[in-house]
């Protein structure tokens, strides 16, 4: 059986604008990011059904262009967006449940066990064979909460190829087992996670650079009762790390990585979420590119058409070609 696949494409609260133009609206390749994201998803699959949750009004007639319609082959459907990134994914997941009407409802216990992919709106270079490998994964594992990684050398064909050429550096998790960068993929049970509110600001201080709101969300943490302690131990190690290596202290930064297993970064998440969370780790990298400045944007409309052709190739040699083609009935709602 597939899973629906939600894309998170609103543009309130923190939501970002590059140019000042909302993320999801951004062009590459002649299309807005967000129709790369629900074309790549309609070649899963594992998915079943598309779900857009954003401003409705501006997505209708993009998702309804011509040239996308001949990519469906399977269910779409636009939801107008929250107040949120939170209240986008839960309410879009309630609308999408057996029987649900307009205004959606709340699971039951015959839904516990229903997984849902999340995506965001600004990945242009995700891949569906990225996308089908990390579903497979996340199913395997039989958790409440996947999230995937991509590995730093499947990170490498983004950087610069020269001082001055347009490229993209990232920020990377710094764990015992590697150096990863969090991609924008999340497999998860909605009704089986007990705090789904601490989701958003997870995803929102992924790559926390401030030192005051570092401290203010580990206070928060330390006086959760789920975690407490441990939680807030990996969690600055974590961030211990990521400092060194931004700072070209890389023997510091093994140093300290060395004490962070992925393990027991997950029992810990699993704590906070009061849900079994696992980590994902995918060999292919683009879903881990999501479009968050005006650097990043500019290096990929320069390196658009290359970085693309590189995760084809990089996707069909290591896990092989999708099993769904482009084509196929078109499937509106």
């Amino acid at each position: 059986m597939g899973v629906p696949a939600i894309v998170t494409a609103g543009d309130r609260r923190a939501a970002k604008a590059v140019y000042g133009e909302s993320k999801p609206y951004l062009e590459l390749g002649g299309r807005p990011l967000v129709a790369h994201v629900v074309a790549a998803l309609q070649r899963v699959p594992e998915v079943s059904s598309v779900w857009v949750v954003g401003n409705a009004e501006r997505l209708a007639p993009l998702l309804g262009d011509p040239a996308m319609k001949d990519e469906l082959r399977k269910p779409l459907h636009v939801v107008p967006q929250f107040r949120n990134l939170y209240e986008n994914g839960w309410e879009t997941y309630r609308r999408l449940l057996p029987g649900a009407g307009p205004e959606g409802r709340d699971p039951g216990p015959e839904d516990a066990d229903t997984a849902v992919l999340y995506a965001s709106a600004d990945l242009p270079f995700a891949t569906p064979e990225e996308i089908s490998a990390f579903a497979r994964q996340s199913l395997a594992l039989d958790c409440d909460y996947a999230l995937g990684l991509c590995t730093e050398a499947s990170m490498r064909d983004f950087y610069p190829e020269a001082p001055g050429e347009p490229g993209i550096r990232m920020a990377y998790f710094n764990l015992r087992e590697g150096r990863y960068r969090q991609s924008n993929l999340h497999w998860i049970k909605p009704a089986r996670i007990g705090n789904r509110q601490y989701i958003e600001e997870m995803y929102e201080h992924r790559y926390q650079r401030q030192i005051g709101q570092m401290i203010a969300l580990g206070w928060r943490l330390l006086r959760l009762q789920e975690g407490g302690l441990a939680v807030l131990y990996y969690y600055g190690l974590m961030h211990l790390a990521a400092l060194a290596d931004r700072s070209g202290l890389a023997r510091l930064s093994d140093a300290i990585r060395a004490r962070i297993p992925m393990s027991r970064v997950e029992a810990g998440c699993s704590a906070l979420l009061r849900g079994r969370f696992r980590f994902v780790v995918t060999e292919v990298g683009g879903s881990a590119v999501d479009i968050d400045n005006e650097h990043d944007y500019d290096a990929a409309r320069a390196r658009f058409d290359v970085w693309r052709d590189r995760q084809r190739e990089r996707a069909a040699a290591l896990l092989g070609t999708p099993a769904l083609e482009r084509g196929g009935s078109r499937e509106t709602a």
